[in-house]
């Protein structure tokens, strides 16, 4: 059965290893026949969440710019992955912000039930992403229905085109078809 994924690259570096990744994986969700849209953080327009709670009554969030239309993307995927740089050991701060800003989906009747988390850093010992999946998690424990279905870690990769050719990105890819 086909389904909606929607990719979530965080990186501001467009044509960075995170978002290589984030391609690979998209290719392997097209491969196996799914609807697949890529949606990259570089160049929107991010604000910060007020902490206003409006949107847990309205569904919408207050301030219009590009995180709240990426959170009615979200809203009707059935995948969410998200691709992400990691930066002191955790996510990148534009995926916290866009995690942050996706509060209006926490009362609504969210479609997404897998969310995947793929992460690239300098360091080479996957637990560097230890702290981007305790985050993660952290924000799919509020959606019930939802779940961590998968992380994938690219370690080793600094300047951009680093991960071409690692075995990480055919791992995206497999992982990606068998959404």
């Amino acid at each position: 059965m086909s389904k909606k994924v929607l990719v979530i690259s965080t990186s501001l570096r467009t044509k960075g290893n995170s978002a290589a990744l984030a391609a690979a994986f998209a290719d392997g969700a097209k491969e196996a026949g799914h609807e697949v849209e890529t949606v990259s953080l570089a160049g929107k327009k991010l604000e910060f969440c007020r902490g206003c709670f409006v949107c847990q009554t309205t569904q919408k969030c207050v301030i219009q710019d590009d995180a709240s239309l990426i959170a009615r993307k979200m809203l009707t995927a059935d995948v969410l992955v998200f691709s992400t740089p990691i930066y002191y050991y955790e996510m990148s701060g534009q995926m916290k912000t866009m995690l942050d800003r996706a509060n209006p989906l926490f009362p609504s009747d969210y479609a997404f039930r897998d969310v995947y988390l793929l992460a690239v850093a300098a360091d080479e010992d996957e637990k560097a992403m230890e702290g981007a999946v305790k985050g993660l998690s952290g924000w799919i424990a509020c959606f019930p229905k939802a779940r961590l279905a998968g992380t994938l870690f690219g370690g080793g990769v600094t300047n951009v085109g680093d991960i071409t050719g690692k075995k990480v990105l055919d791992a995206a890819r497999e992982m990606g078809r068998k959404v």
